[in-house]
């Protein structure tokens, strides 16, 4: 028994320098990005790789979705008219660098990757747009809570800021 024991910590300590795990965010939109849509939201699949001191390797993939917002705009002759923008759809995978402090539990990290539109009509929605999101995280046992501001660029800029929430297993 005692035999099992041992190995079975020294296996389990083998296995912490990777984690994987579902995660659930929430996105405001900032700048024109905002007068255009409303809060999104979104989920997937997060992992993490421990690399030295500190440092390590990050990913995710997901779908994100930010309801469109109807708004105002004046057109060439001084009159105003309401449109309703189109929403949002997303599958975001995003790859980087997370940092731990000597402190455990806080982190910074970036990211960078790829948002790839679907179900969209709209010019603007179409393609794939690039990612840049720095954040700031706290992770304790295998919870893991991350504030973030994330950008898509494509045809212009959309950035949001993030609170995001995983469990790694």
């Amino acid at each position: 028994m005692a035999a099992t024991c041992m190995f079975a910590s020294k296996a389990n300590a083998q296995l912490k320098g990777f984690s994987i795990g579902p995660y659930a965010e929430i996105g405001a939109p900032v700048g024109d990005f905002k007068d255009t849509h409303n809060s999104g939201f979104g989920g997937g699949l997060n992992a993490d790789i421990k690399l030295i001191m500190g440092l390590g390797v990050t990913g995710s993939a997901g779908f994100m979705y930010f309801p469109g917002r109807t708004y105002t705009v004046t057109d060439g002759q001084g009159n105003q008219l309401s449109t309703k923008a189109e929403s949002i759809k997303a599958l975001p995978v995003r790859v980087g660098l997370k940092y731990k402090f000597g402190f455990p539990l806080l982190y910074v990290k970036a990211e960078g990757g790829t948002a790839t539109f679907v179900g969209g009509d709209a010019e603007a929605y179409k393609g794939t747009a690039g990612i840049f999101a720095p954040g700031i995280g706290i992770r304790l046992l295998g919870l893991d809570v991350e504030g973030k501001y994330e950008i898509w660029f494509k045809e212009g800029n959309s950035g949001f800021f993030g609170l995001k929430a995983s469990y790694h297993f």
